[in-house]
C-alpha cells in the first residue's frame, strides 16, 4: 500500500517568508521537553513525607510515581499516531494542557484519590518529546536537524537534573502544594509558547483512527507494567503477579494479530520488524535500563547513614546538587552528539554513547566513596545518556516514513520506558537482597549498590553491541532521493508533492 503524501499547509502555501517568531521553534520544543522531565521528578522529594500529609499509606502514595508511568507509556505511542494523523502541534497541545491540568488539580487537592487520577493526566506529557522532534523532522532543513533532535532529546536529563533540587528547594522552604503550582504555571507559559512560536506540521497520515488497537495496547501494556513496577511489593511469585503478567502476554498477542490484520493500524508492525527500526526499539529499551539505574542509584546512596560505612548522609536537596553537573553536561554534549551522527552515523553515536555509559559505572565500581569520584561517575553516564538519547531518534528518523515519525518515535520512547520500569524493578529486587541493619532498621549494603552498577553496565555494553548491528543508511530522513536534491517537508508542502 502507497504511503500517504504530505498534506500541503495553507500557509505554506502563499509561499511567503517565514514569521520571524518561528526562529524559536528549536528553543521553545526544547523548553516543553524540559518542562515534561521536570514534571516527572518534583513529586520525588515529596514522596516520604506524603503519608502524613495527605493521610494515606506509604503503598497508597508510591502509584504518584506508578500512575505517571502507566499513563505516559500509553499515551505516548497513542498520541503520536494521532499526531500523525491530526496535527503534531495540535496534539502536542493537547498533551501539554493535560499536564498543566493535572498540575493545578494536584495544588488544589491532599486527597491522594485525585492527585493520583492528576499525575496519570500529567502522564500525556510523555508525548511531546516525540511530537517535537517530528515536528523538527517536518519544519527544519536538514543541515540543523541534526543538533536540533540531540537538543530536544537531551532536554530529558536536563529536565530530571534541574527539577530534583528545584523541588527539593520549595518543599523545604515552602508548602508542597507551591511545587504544583510552579508546574501548572510552567505548563501554561509552555502552551502559549508553542501557540506563538511553532507552526503546525504540514505533513500528515491521514485515516481512521484505530480505536481496538489503542485499547489493546492500554490494556497490554498496563499489565505488564503494573506487574513489573509492583512485583517487589506483592511478591514475584505471588499469584496476583503471575496472572498480571500471564494476562498482559494474552492481551498484546492479541493485539499483535489485530495490528497486523488492520488496514490502518495504531502501530505499523511491519515497519517495526525491519531490522533497522527493531533493533533501535531493543537498543532504546537497553539504554533506558542502563540509564535509569545511575538516577536511581546515587541518590539512595548519597543520602545513606553515615553509620553504614559508605553513605554520606546527605539532604534531598543536596542529593539534586549532585546531579546537576549531570544535567548540565548533557546541555553541553547535545551539539558533540551531532557532530558525531553527521561523521559517522547515529548508529556509531550510540554505540559510543552506551559504551561511556559502562565506563561511567566503572568509575562507580571503581570508587563509590568519595563525593567527587560518585560525581564524576554520575556524569559520565549522563555524557553517554546524552549521546545514545540523541542517536536514538535520529535512527528512527532515517528508518520511516515522514508521516509516521511521530508514532514510530513514541514506540521508541515507549521501549525507553519499559526499560526504566525493568531497571526498577532490578535495582530494587537487589538492593532488598542486599541489607544489613543500621540503628535496627535495614538499609542497602555497599555491595548491593556495586552488583546494580554491575548489572546497569552490562546492559550498557548490551545496548552498545546491539547498534552496531543496525543496519546502516544513507539517506538523511527515511525517504530516499537523489543526492543534491534534499528538502525539508514544507518546502515539498508548498510544491504540492
Amino acid at each position: 500500500m502507497a504511503s500517504p503524501s504530505p498534506i500541503p499547509d495553507p500557509s505554506a502555501a502563499t509561499g511567503g517568508p517565514r514569521p520571524r517568531r518561528e526562529r524559536f521553534t528549536v528553543s521553545v520544543l526544547a523548553f516543553g521537553g524540559t518542562l515534561m522531565a521536570v514534571m516527572q521528578t518534583v513529586v520525588v522529594p515529596l514522596l516520604p513525607d506524603l503519608p502524613r500529609l495527605t493521610g494515606a499509606s506509604p503503598g497508597a502514595v508510591s502509584w504518584m510515581v506508578t500512575a505517571t508511568l502507566l499513563s505516559g507509556a500509553v499515551l505516548t505511542p497513542v498520541l503520536g499516531r494521532a499526531g500523525d494523523m491530526y496535527g503534531k502541534r495540535r496534539v502536542l497541545l493537547a498533551a501539554l494542557g493535560l499536564m498543566t491540568v493535572g498540575s493545578v488539580t494536584c495544588a488544589l487537592t491532599s486527597d491522594i484519590r485525585i492527585l493520583i487520577a492528576a499525575r496519570a493526566l500529567q502522564g500525556a506529557a510523555s508525548a511531546v518529546v516525540p511530537l517535537s522532534i517530528s515536528i523538527l523532522r517536518d519544519e527544519l532543513p536538514p543541515e540543523r536537524r541534526g543538533s536540533a533532535v540531540a537538543l530536544m532529546s537531551s532536554t530529558v536529563g536536563i529536565g530530571a537534573a534541574l527539577g530534583l533540587p528545584a523541588a527539593a528547594l520549595v518543599v523545604q522552604y515552602a508548602d508542597w502544594h507551591v511545587m504544583f503550582w510552579v508546574t501548572a504555571a510552567l505548563g501554561a507559559s509552555g502552551v502559549a509558547l508553542i501557540r506563538w512560536a511553532v507552526p503546525e506540521s504540514p505533513v500528515r497520515s491521514p485515516g481512521r483512527f484505530d480505536v481496538t488497537g489503542a485499547l489493546g495496547l492500554a490494556a497490554g501494556l498496563i499489565c505488564l507494567l503494573l506487574g513489573v513496577s509492583q512485583g517487589g511489593q506483592w511478591g514475584w511469585g505471588s499469584a496476583r503477579i503471575t496472572g498480571i503478567f500471564l494476562a498482559a502476554a494474552v492481551v498484546l498477542g492479541l493485539w499483535w494479530r489485530q495490528q497486523l490484520r488492520a488496514r490502518q493500524p495504531l502501530v505499523d508492525l511491519r515497519l517495526v520488524t525491519r531490522p533497522k527500526v527493531g533493533l533501535s526499539h531493543v537498543a532504546a529499551l537497553l539504554t533506558g535500563f542502563a540509564f535509569y539505574a545511575n538516577s536511581l542509584v546515587t541518590a539512595q546512596l548519597v543520602q545513606a547513614p553515615e553509620a553504614t560505612g559508605y553513605g554520606l548522609g546527605l539532604t534531598i536537596v543536596q542529593t539534586g546538587l549532585c546531579l546537576l553537573p549531570g544535567g548540565i553536561t548533557m546541555l553541553l554534549f547535545s551539539s558533540v552528539s551531532a557532530r558525531i551522527s553527521a561523521a559517522r552515523g547515529p548508529r556509531v553515536t550510540l554505540s559510543v554513547g552506551a559504551a561511556v555509559i559502562a565506563a561511567g559505572y566503572a568509575v562507580r565500581i571503581a570508587d563509590s566513596h568519595h563525593l567527587w569520584m560518585i560525581i564524576v561517575g554520575a556524569t559520565v553516564v549522563a555524557i553517554g545518556t546524552t549521546l545514545a538519547y540523541s542517536a536514538l531518534p535520529s535512527l528512527i528518523l532515517h528508518a520511516v516514513p515522514a508521516e509516521q515519525t511521530a508514532s514510530a518515535n513514541g514506540v521508541n520512547v515507549l521501549m525507553r520506558t519499559i526499560g526504566q520500569a525493568v531497571s526498577s524493578a532490578a535495582v530494587a529486587a537487589v538492593l532488598v537482597h542486599h541489607t544489613s541493619p543500621v540503628g535496627g532498621v535495614p538499609v542497602p549494603t555497599l555491595h548491593g549498590y556495586l552488583m546494580a552498577f554491575v548489572i546497569a553496565g552490562a546492559v550498557a555494553l548490551a545496548a552498545s553491541a546491539v547498534a552496531l548491528t543496525i543496519p546502516g543508511d544513507s539517506s538523511s530522513d527515511g525517504i530516499r532521493r537523489p543526492r543534491g536534491r534534499t528538502r525539508s517537508a514544507r518546502d515539498s508542502a508548498m510544491k504540492g508533492v
